[in-house]
């Protein structure tokens, strides 16, 4: 099968497509053929040797693939050859197959693409157990999403106005916060042209939000903490600024503020039925209407380093998928 391989640690333009064996299952596993991978941030870290998991050289890297059951290994009873499924591997997802745990596939629901499918365990897992879980988010309340058109970004807009709440998306272009405008999102707030504290103040009546959630860090955390309402919650999703910002502490004491840790892959692992509950309550959301996941661009195996630069840049709204059948 044709996989991508991660040979040597750097850019996205290290990366190489190549031949490789075709992974059998053992016991407990499925072989599932890729129809959709979805590229996420993580993966453009992991190839530089930049994230908290560093694989053996080489490896296949993609985590979050939709396809279809091939071939079942031993005592394998949940599901059978030909099922549609969601399967979060942790790598192995740019290629043509891979090997996943059966206990922890996700049957596709009949009105979701290959595509939107692969776009929804980790951004929709992420924001669901940021929003709902750590930061306890409630109806009525008001949340800041800042990159609010990415990927994680915009799956909080989306999950924030699913429970009830008011929704500030803030991102760096006019046409970013037109999409999470289609989204659901109720203010919108230009980072790039606006002053961020000003902003908020106005948005929020000098209240500020109840909750902040902050995939990107660097230069907008200060302003957006500062701005942060009594009580309020500051959830730490991730840095895709690349700066990973300081904040004096003082600003939680006088606001009695909390700042929130949100790692879902950890979650996952430690606390799998509570992330089985959370996904089940979400596709309850896809089949209402409330959650529309965005795919925004789609790619050839032979295109993946294409795929990488536009996330890498921070150019794509939604999700980017690698679709393995593409010619």
């Amino acid at each position: 099968m044709k996989a991508v391989l991660c040979k040597a640690w750097g850019l996205p333009d290290t990366l190489v497509v190549e031949e490789v064996p075709t992974p059998q299952p053992g016991a407990g596993e499925v072989l599932v053929e890729i129809h959709a991978a979805s590229v996420n941030y993580p993966d453009v870290l992991m190839i530089q040797k930049k994230y908290q998991i560093q694989p053996d050289l080489p490896f296949i890297p993609g985590s979050e693939v939709a396809g279809v059951v091939t071939q079942l290994g031993e005592g394998v009873s949940n599901v059978k050859v030909g099922d549609r499924v969601i399967a979060f591997v942790g790598l192995g997802g740019f290629a043509e197959a891979v090997v996943a745990k059966a206990a922890g596939l996700i049957p596709i629901p009949p009105q979701l693409d290959d595509a939107t499918a692969a776009s929804f365990t980790l951004v929709y897992g992420t924001s669901h157990h940021a929003v709902t879980d750590r930061g306890a988010l409630k109806a009525g309340e008001t949340m800041l999403v800042l990159g609010a058109a990415g990927g994680v970004g915009l799956s909080a807009v989306e999950i924030g106005k699913a429970v009830g709440a008011r929704v500030i998306a803030a991102a760096s272009t006019d046409e970013k916060l037109a999409v999470c405008k289609a989204h659901g999102a109720d203010v919108l707030i230009n980072y790039s042209t606006q002053d961020l504290r000003a902003a908020i103040k106005d948005a929020t009546g000098g209240r500020g939000p109840d909750v902040i959630y902050d995939p990107v860090g660097g230069v907008y955390a200060e302003p957006a903490f500062r701005s942060i309402a009594w009580r309020g919650r500051y959830l730490v999703i991730g840095f895709a600024n690349g700066e990973i910002p300081k904040l004096p502490a003082n600003l939680m004491l006088l606001k009695g503020a909390s700042m929130v840790g949100v790692f879902w892959g950890d979650f996952v692992r430690r606390e799998p039925q509570a992330n089985a509950a959370a996904m089940q309550q979400m596709m309850g959301w896809v089949a209402e209407g409330k959650l529309r996941p965005l795919v925004s661009a789609r790619y050839s195996l032979a295109d993946t380093v294409l795929a990488f630069n536009s996330l890498a840049a921070r150019q794509a709204t939604g999700k980017i998928v690698i679709e393995p059948q593409r010619a």
